[in-house]
């Protein structure tokens, strides 16, 4: 993978600090540099689909040069108006087929292919390859985020795919994998199908162990329900305790905006 030099990264003795915000949202700090990904405040427009959420989400803290990376533009991963004020004083990264779509809500965004590794402070953010329901014209990826000997990998909102292996070949292992657990079946007009649009908790377990990753967080679960429309799987912390205890991979389950812990050894030098 190619990566651009500016800046120093963060140094093997430095503290990777992840914290699990609402829904799918993540954040991760090293140093002086802050990251978010698929931050999500603004819950309004989701409402006629998604239905009212079950808990108010937290606020988003947005000091100024926060950056922020979009796995794709669904509005509960794509929060327009909190991108907007993101990019007054920070980056915010993308796969390049989006870019022009956030450059017409007036956003300047970095687009970044496939593989393509970009430098932000002390961070290395990099896109690879995920699978949106809607097929080829809802792009979709994940972001791997490295950093003081520790990588981790956001899964947005990825259906199951046979990728998992080959990501963890070119980018693993990872200390982290963040996986949508929610298993939902939509039935939206023109994508209806009784077949999960996310990945269910025990196919995002699998994922995680595809993926070579010590710890598996579980994202993107239990604030939206609305039948028929959207539904999620029942027992889902239930089911995903079990599955990552049958596969012995340590599961975290944090509410939102609480911290992360990373318990396990550093994946790299």
């Amino acid at each position: 993978m190619t990566t651009d030099t500016q800046d120093t990264p963060g140094t093997a003795t430095a503290t990777l600090g992840l914290r699990r915000l609402g829904w799918a949202g993540v954040e991760i700090r090293l140093d002086d540099t802050r990251v978010l990904i698929d931050a999500l405040e603004n819950v309004e427009p989701l409402e006629p689909a998604l239905g009212p959420p079950k808990r108010p989400l937290p606020p988003i803290e947005a000091p100024a040069g926060t950056h922020a990376l979009i796995t794709h533009l669904h509005p509960d991963h794509y929060d327009r108006a909190l991108m907007t004020r993101l990019a007054g004083s920070g980056t915010i990264g993308c796969h390049a087929p989006i870019a022009p779509a956030l450059a017409e809500d007036g956003i300047e965004a970095v687009p970044q292919k496939l593989g393509q590794s970009r430098r932000i402070g002390s961070l290395t953010v990099t896109p690879v390859v995920s699978l949106d329901w809607r097929g080829t014209d809802s792009d979709q990826v994940a972001w791997i985020v490295e950093g003081a000997g520790r990588r981790i990998i956001h899964c947005g909102d990825t259906m199951w795919h046979g990728n998992w292996w080959q990501i963890a070949r070119d980018h693993g292992p990872f200390d982290v994998a963040f996986v949508p657990v929610n298993g939902v079946i939509a039935q939206f007009e023109g994508y209806a199908a009784n077949v999960p649009a996310t990945m269910t908790p025990e196919q995002a377990v699998e994922a995680a162990v595809a993926l070579g990753a010590s710890e598996v967080c579980a994202i993107h679960y239990e604030l939206f329900n609305n039948p028929p429309v959207y539904v999620e799987q029942p027992d889902i912390v239930g089911r995903f305790r079990h599955a990552a205890e049958a596969r012995g991979i340590k599961a975290h389950l944090v509410a939102d905006g609480e911290a992360v812990p990373l318990t396990g050894p550093r994946t790299e030098s």
